[in-house]
């Protein structure tokens, strides 16, 4: 939503900013997609095998470590801001426009990682039409305020960066309303919250993850990074090409979410037959959507672009790289597929295992290919690193597999 309204500003410089603030912000925030991955897969487990008390405790624990994480990002914005910005190797107005939009959003950074925790616990529990509400009032406030801020009052990028912030908050306090209203979670205390034995399954969990994360913030940061050394047009190009990617990888996240709960719950009941039934129907509907969004992207790929911006030589730009974007959904439906799959069962080494190995494709693949053909090379490698992503784990899910069907028998 932040590239579509700033996309018709009739000015290059704020899809750049936004490129960079919003990769800044990947690159913090994916660093704590542990509190919703892990707390799925723990709370899936313990949803399966009845344990109320331990599905609480997840929650519990999941809270402690967002606020406190969150209220740390906020107290240490300046030091992250300096290092962000030196990281990504911008300057110019892009630099300023992209920095305003940072100090503004960083004051939302305990409501994000809240709300990873609350949909993390929530798709445990096989409630996946919370998140969903959750993200309708998030999305639809965001899109409200920041139209009457930036169209109604002219406040450009500080009108999205304040939209989304508000957005933020809100989000995170409809959800905390609804998981009190309706699971009534116990507190145990401090206590318990600390029991080693499960703050180390907590962290073992969580540790692999984040590992996981430090390799897909690299590889974002430094596609971002490599636009906006071609310059601010290519930096534009790439922001739009993106929300491709981005688009499609939400609807697959449906089917990763799914993968988290369903799969989990199989195995806290240590019943195999129904997690190899939940493992083939989504990689079944997964190739589907995948193939829906490879032709609406062939027949569509330039109305979408008119659709995000109106600057008539970033999209002619465009043009040139369309074709690249036809292959994402073939190229990643398998990652998103597995990674659901991997996080439910709490298989995290292996999710380390795959991310590791298709970064390193990725920055092979970018090194060789970008000095000789350019931004074509790095669609290349970001396409590379994709596809190897769900290979590897389709690989290893079937030693997985039959290990799980030998405990339960």
């Amino acid at each position: 939503m932040d590239v579509a309204i700033v996309g018709h500003l009739g000015n290059a410089t704020y899809l750049a900013a936004i490129a960079v603030g919003g990769t800044v912000f990947n690159m913090i925030y994916w660093l704590f997609a542990f509190l919703r991955m892990g707390t799925s897969g723990l709370s899936a487990q313990a949803h399966g095998g009845g344990d109320s008390r331990g599905l609480d405790l997840v929650l519990e624990r999941g809270v402690a470590v967002a606020l406190g994480a969150g209220a740390l990002l906020v107290i240490l914005y300046y030091p992250i801001e300096v290092v962000a910005f030196t990281i990504m190797d911008v300057d110019g107005e892009t630099a300023v426009l992209a920095r305003r939009y940072f100090e503004i959003l960083i004051w939302g950074a305990p409501a994000v990682l809240l709300t990873y925790t609350f949909t993390g616990w929530t798709l445990g529990r096989k409630n996946s039409r919370g998140p969903m509400w959750v993200a309708f009032v998030i999305n639809v406030s965001n899109i409200v305020v920041s139209l009457v801020l930036v169209v109604g009052l002219r406040f450009k990028i500080e009108g999205v960066a304040i939209g989304t912030l508000s957005a933020q908050w809100l989000g995170a306090a409809v959800f905390a309303l609804m998981i009190v209203r309706r699971y009534r979670p116990r507190l145990y205390g401090v206590k318990y919250v600390v029991d080693s034995k499960a703050l180390g399954q907590f962290f073992r969990v969580n540790s692999d993850i984040f590992l996981r994360t430090l390799c897909l913030v690299a590889v974002t940061v430094w596609f971002t990074r490599s636009g906006a050394s071609q310059g601010t047009l290519m930096l534009a190009v790439n922001t739009l090409l993106m929300q491709f990617f981005m688009f499609f990888s939400y609807f697959m996240d449906g089917f990763a979410f799914a993968g988290e709960s369903l799969c989990g719950n199989s195995y806290g009941e240590h019943d195999g037959q129904q997690l190899r039934l939940t493992v083939k129907a989504l990689l079944k509907w997964g190739a589907g959507v995948a193939g829906v969004f490879t032709l609406v992207y062939f027949l569509g790929g330039e109305w979408i672009v008119e659709r995000l911006s109106d600057d008539r030589e970033v999209i002619a730009a465009t043009g040139e790289y369309l074709d690249w974007v036809v292959v994402i959904p073939a190229a990643g439906f398998m990652a998103f597929t597995w990674d659901g799959v991997f996080i439910g069962i709490t298989r995290t080494r292996s999710m380390l295992g795959s991310m590791a190995v298709s970064s390193a494709l990725y920055f092979a693949l970018y090194f060789i290919l970008f000095p000789w053909v350019g931004n074509h090379g790095l669609w290349i490698a970001f396409l590379g690193y994709l596809l190897s992503r769900g290979v590897y784990l389709q690989v290893v899910s079937r030693r997985l597999l039959n290990t799980f069907d030998k405990t339960v028998d």
